[in-house]
């Protein structure tokens, strides 16, 4: 059934997708915290591979690579492994760390707890259903189309919202014209201010200190002296000195905690500033340049697929011809160009899905590698990583219904076949409308942030 090379493709790749991610785990989101928690680095692991070799399987599809009945059980049994992880595996295995990580020495709890929530994940994951029409009613509530669909809809809200904010944030970190000006001196002035601060800390903490042992030698020196002695009077001298020593240690308390804080805000001024200082150097030279003028092709694209999105919510337009063939059908209509249609769709689409593939992989990798140094700690970042790894899985799931549109209708049959007759435009048109409201709100955000530093410099 399986010829030889099928069958090193079959098993090579995604091992070798499995690698990639174990080290992805390993290198990057745990190295960090010098963490070896090695079933999450598996678990990360095999969802970034099935995650590739969705990808892959598309690929296939257009370059007719294996043979038809070979692609359609990889389809299946890639895509049935993917929402195991998805639904149970990985739920199961968040709960479970999530609650051990309280209760350490009380396994009795971590598992009923555990069968508690995941009960409740499975009831919520289900309720989505009822609220969106994307399934058609002849499937039954156990068939697999029940699962694609819910999971679909929680990636492709997921992959709206980064895209969203990625067609603002592009042009707004690649374009100089969004640089905030800053110079070596304001620099310097806040580094001197960061020194300063932490002088006054230091001596505030050394004063303190003397305070305490101050007060140590008093109450050393009281623990031996009787007060019906001669020394009665000095020792209520002695009490009412006590007294104020406490209080100024209080009051040193108090200056030490906002000085500290202070130190936050000036370390994070400080910070933004040498960010924006080394930009405006980057936008000078060469590559730098490049990004700019890249930016204005960003800035373009963001207006124009906000404008795309606005007309296909309002018009209920999902399209029926994938773009690539679309663009081919215009030059060969309006420009006179003979070229053959079919050849030159399947090329075009090819590089096109293995441009989304990359961009899509590379991009949501970078935002999780983003997302887990800024929240996680090492009592806790294995779990980040599993609820990362489960966010994966729903995103790639959903980009396979997503990317469907981009292939011409030829190829979309297999995925057709595979995930079943979903209401896939519905799909679309959900897309369009949390990219169109996560470009507006990431619009809105960046100009606020924009205009108060404007303020702030002029100040």
């Amino acid at each position: 059934m399986f010829a030889i090379y099928e069958l090193c493709i079959i098993f090579g790749s995604p091992i070798i997708f499995a690698i990639g991610g174990f080290y992805f785990c390993k290198e990057r989101l745990f190295k960090e915290n010098n963490i070896r928690h090695v079933v999450t680095q598996i678990l990360f692991a095999i969802t970034f591979s099935l995650s590739c070799t969705m990808f892959e399987l598309i690929i296939f599809e257009i370059m007719d690579i294996l043979n038809y009945g070979s692609r359609y059980i990889y389809w299946k049994v890639v895509l049935y492994t993917m929402l195991l992880m998805c639904i149970v595996v990985l739920p199961i295995a968040i709960s479970v760390s999530f609650l051990k990580s309280f209760f350490q020495t009380k396994r009795n709890y971590v598992t009923m707890f555990s069968i508690l929530f995941y009960g409740i994940y499975i009831f919520m994951f289900w309720k989505i259903g009822e609220n969106f029409p994307f399934l058609n009613a002849k499937y039954s509530i156990f068939s697999i189309e029940q699962a694609i669909s819910r999971v679909g809809i929680i990636g492709v809200t997921v992959m709206a919202l980064l895209s969203g904010f990625g067609a603002v944030n592009a042009p707004y970190t690649c374009m100089t014209y969004f640089l905030k000006p800053i110079t070596e001196a304001s620099i310097a002035n806040m580094y001197r201010k960061v020194k300063q601060n932490q002088s006054m800390i230091a001596s505030k903490k050394l004063k303190y200190q003397q305070l305490e042992d101050e007060l140590n030698r008093s109450a050393f020196t009281r623990s031996y002296e009787s007060p019906s002695n001669i020394f009665h009077r000095f020792l209520n001298s002695v009490s009412n000195s006590n007294a104020h020593v406490k209080n100024q240690m209080d009051e040193l308390t108090n200056d030490i905690y906002e000085l500290e804080e202070f130190a936050k805000y000036l370390e994070i001024e400080y910070k933004e500033q040498t960010y924006w200082k080394e930009r405006a150097d980057y936008s000078k030279t060469l590559q730098g340049k490049y990004f700019n003028v890249l930016g204005y092709f960003f800035s373009i694209y963001c207006v124009w697929k906000i404008f795309i999105s606005a007309v296909n919510i309002i018009f209920n337009r999902v399209g029926k011809v994938d773009p690539v063939t679309k663009l081919i059908e215009i030059a060969v209509k309006h420009m006179g160009y003979d070229i053959d249609i079919p050849f030159w769709s399947q090329q075009l689409s090819f590089i096109t899905i293995g441009v989304i593939a990359v961009t899509s992989v590379r991009g949501l990798l970078i935002t999780m590698s983003k997302f887990v140094y800024a929240i996680s700690s090492r009592k806790y970042a294995h779990i980040i990583v599993l609820f990362m790894a489960q966010v994966m899985g729903m995103y790639f799931v959903s980009s396979v219904l997503l990317i469907r549109m981009n292939m011409p209708h030829e190829y979309r049959t297999i995925i057709t076949e595979v995930v079943g007759n979903l209401q896939f435009n519905f799909y679309h048109r959900w897309f369009d409308v949390i990219f169109l409201i996560a470009a507006i709100v990431s619009i809105l955000f960046l100009y606020l942030a924009h205009r108060n530093v404007r303020v702030k410099s002029d100040l």
